[in-house]
């Protein structure tokens, strides 16, 4: 890989890390300045939305402009909402804009990957990105566990005496040297996004014009996509299973609070257990599957179904980290061959650029779909284990016919294939 490639690596996994962090620190700023527990999940509400009233934009808008600059611009942007967070700003309203941030930085970082590696080493160069992305989830979770036992305790009082100038900021609160941390984070990532220079010749700068991010030739593009007999059935189990995992990342905690009695630290730990299946399904999946035979991982959708009731009643630690591990390992070997099949079939049907931005927007609509209605549950006080039998409900009525489907159709073929 080219020297400077790993630039972006390292630039994407800082602020992906600091993404993640300073989710868990939102959940714990919400809880100690008095906030429902309903209000959790709207934070990610928040953060989603840019992903999908901007999805005929942020393609365009970072082609427009050069990616690494952009990228730098967005990281600051993610500061600039944490300041406002810290002085009185409504909370969903400063991750908002850190949510729009974000949105801006995904095109941008794929766009800029092309132009920074030969056409020869791409596969690897997306390789290495989706490590990272994995991996910042998984570690930003855990540091932002970490970080809200160490403001729990005024730890970083003690190694950072000056951080206790809170009279800089309206809102008082013991996150504050933890959101220095995270501010700290983003800027690392920032100072790594110009140490990549894109190669000579490779860059793509397309001017914004208003038809470039005309919403008619997106949504002529969106319905072409679920119109695709094979592309519509893997954007329908990634549409899917998105929503259902918004809304674990924040069942996951409130389960280890209530029902396994843990901190929210600790509740953050077994979050990434979670990622950590997903990355040994992903593993998994890849030496199993072929793209030929992706349908094939339909089933592992219903052992996930099978799989989110049964936190209802888990109530031993040692009991809930197999559990933990076996939900993430059965959606890896469920999402993996889906998005190998729809990004396969999407660059076919329309294209890569607007294929992801397809994917982006259906993924991220059911992420707000599926996050409001828990928060509404939650507000109605209704249990968390029937929640997740509600989750479980949703994921069996989505997978069974599309399980019959493949059966029926790998029957028909054996049936032809004994009678020749």
């Amino acid at each position: 890989m080219p020297k400077g490639f790993y630039y972006l690596i390292g630039a994407q996994f800082a602020s992906g890390l600091a993404d993640n962090a300073l989710l868990i620190l939102g959940i714990y700023f919400l809880k100690e300045q008095g906030y429902p527990g309903w209000w959790a999940p709207l934070l990610k509400f928040s953060l989603t939305l840019a992903y999908v009233v901007l999805a005929s934009v942020v393609g365009p808008l970072a082609d427009a402009f050069p990616k690494n600059k952009l990228m730098a611009c967005m990281n600051a942007l993610k500061i600039l909402g944490v300041f406002l967070l810290l002085n009185g700003v409504q909370p969903l309203c400063a991750f908002a804009l850190i949510g729009l941030a974000a949105s801006v930085y995904a095109p941008a970082k794929y766009g800029l990957a092309t132009e920074s590696v030969p056409p020869r080493l791409l596969v690897r160069a997306n390789a290495w990105l989706e490590v990272s992305v994995v991996l910042s989830v998984i570690l930003g979770i855990a540091l932002g566990g970490a970080l809200t036992g160490l403001s729990e305790s005024e730890a970083l009082d003690d190694l950072l005496p000056w951080m206790s100038l809170s009279s800089l900021f309206d809102i008082q609160t013991q996150t504050l040297p933890s959101m220095v941390v995270v501010v700290g984070v983003y800027v690392i990532a920032a100072v790594l996004n110009f140490g990549l220079k894109p190669m000579r010749g490779r860059v793509v700068m397309i001017p914004l014009t208003r038809h470039a991010i005309g919403l008619r030739a997106f949504w002529k593009s969106n319905l072409r996509l679920w119109r695709d007999p094979l592309g519509g059935v893997s954007l329908y189990v990634t549409t899917l299973y998105w929503g259902v995992g918004a809304v674990m990342q924040f069942a996951v905690l409130v389960w280890a609070q209530q029902t396994l009695g843990l901190s929210l630290k600790l509740g953050a730990f077994l979050q990434s257990l979670v990622a950590l299946g997903v990355i040994l399904g992903a593993v998994m999946a890849g030496r199993n599957y072929k793209l030929h035979s992706a349908r094939q991982a339909l089933p592992w959708g219903l052992l996930l179904a099978v799989l989110l009731p049964l936190m209802g009643v888990v109530s031993n630690v040692w009991l809930a980290i197999p559990l933990l591990l076996g939900v993430g390992l059965a959606g890896g070997m469920l999402l993996v061959p889906m998005n190998a099949l729809l990004q396969h079939r999407g660059m076919q049907v329309l294209s890569s650029g607007r294929s992801i931005a397809v994917q982006g927007f259906n993924e991220n609509l059911s992420v707000l779909l599926m996050l409001a209605s828990y928060s509404a549950l939650l507000a109605l006080s209704v249990p968390l284990a029937f929640i997740m039998l509600l989750l479980a409900l949703v994921l069996l009525a989505g997978m069974v016919p599309l399980c019959l489907l493949v059966w029926r159709q790998y029957r028909f073929k054996w049936l032809r294939f004994k009678s020749s």
